[in-house]
């Protein structure tokens, strides 16, 4: 029997969702990444079809025109994201269950439309002065997309009450436990 439910992990960026993702994914072989399609550049050593599906803007228009997508939101200025439903169902026919991390419009998107089949969990760190810090660190950031995720993340954060679970990660080691456990009492409810 394939698995019908998804958990849906977002946070502000900074809140270290892409780590906490990963430790879950480690700890949990009854899951896959949904790999999100996108119209940012590839990173350094990021990989199509691994960690996103890179697209320019026009063709994740002719997608959206054709109703490819579970949901999809233009995050920043011109840069598009979404959940493929062709990825779901991938997921879904190796009888696995979707694991999909996106930002906290998308997350809401998919827990409306599948409300009794998913469930949502909302990553914050300890505070705004610790998120700034986490991206300063990064490197990546210039003045300006700093400013615009910092105040991204303010107005995500009074999202959080709507999510079924919200983990704080001040100590790593805790919330990795915290969402392990959550997700495998998810999992096994039948």
């Amino acid at each position: 029997m394939t698995p019908e439910k998804i958990i849906v992990i977002t946070a502000p960026s900074g809140s270290g969702k892409t780590t906490l993702v990963k430790r879950l994914l480690g700890a949990c072989p009854r899951l896959q990444f949904s790999v999100s399609a996108c119209t940012r550049q590839p990173r350094n050593g990021e990989q199509h079809g691994k960690d996103y599906y890179f697209y320019n803007e026009s063709e994740f228009k002719n997608l959206i025109s054709e109703d490819a997508f579970i949901e999809w939101e233009m995050v920043y200025t011109g840069k598009y994201y979404g959940t493929l439903k062709s990825e779901i169902l991938r997921i879904r026919e190796g009888n696995k269950y979707p694991l999909v991390d996106i930002d906290v419009k998308g997350a809401l998107a998919i827990q409306e439309k599948y409300r009794s089949s998913t469930l949502s969990i909302f990553i914050e760190a300890p505070s705004i002065e610790v998120l700034r810090q986490r991206l300063e660190a990064r490197g990546s950031e210039t003045p300006e997309t700093l400013a615009e995720r910092i105040d991204k993340a303010i107005q995500e954060l009074t999202f959080a009450p709507r999510f079924d679970k919200i983990i704080i990660n001040d100590d790593l080691e805790t919330a990795t436990n915290e969402l392990v456990k959550t997700v495998e009492a998810f999992i096994a409810t039948p």
